[in-house]
């Protein structure tokens, strides 16, 4: 498999996300919305490859994947601005995402990111 990780801004993600990926064939894109420190936008590519691979492994489709949270977004309350698709309970892939967050939360504390800063700016994209 061949993996390419891109930053971008984030009004060119395919819909209203900080991270995103993509499977075609033996190519893994993933695209991370562009942020104030070069750690947070590593942090979430971490988060979209742990989260690929394991649905990859437990054959959770990309179609399933981006079904449910292109529904999610479309649907989202007007009071409800931070909450994230994997969170949910009917969400396909929620075990990958909670796990994905894990390491992504282990990441950060060795790299020295402080979480709520992070959160923040992930949340105001």
């Amino acid at each position: 498999m061949n993996v390419k990780i891109v930053t971008i801004p984030h009004e060119e993600q395919r819909y209203p996300t900080v991270g995103d990926w993509v499977v075609n064939g033996d190519n893994l894109y993933i695209s991370v919305s562009k942020m104030s420190d070069p750690r947070y936008e590593l942090l979430v590519a971490v988060h979209e490859l742990v989260e690929v691979l394991l649905c990859k492994e437990r054959g959770i489709s990309q179609e399933l994947v981006d079904k449910f949270d292109m529904e999610y977004e479309a649907s989202r309350s007007e009071w409800d601005a931070t909450s994230e698709p994997g969170d949910a309970a009917g969400a396909p892939y929620r075990k990958e995402h909670f796990f994905a967050t894990t390491v992504e939360r282990l990441l950060a504390a060795e790299l020295g990111v402080d979480w709520e800063k992070y959160e923040a700016e992930v949340q105001a994209l």
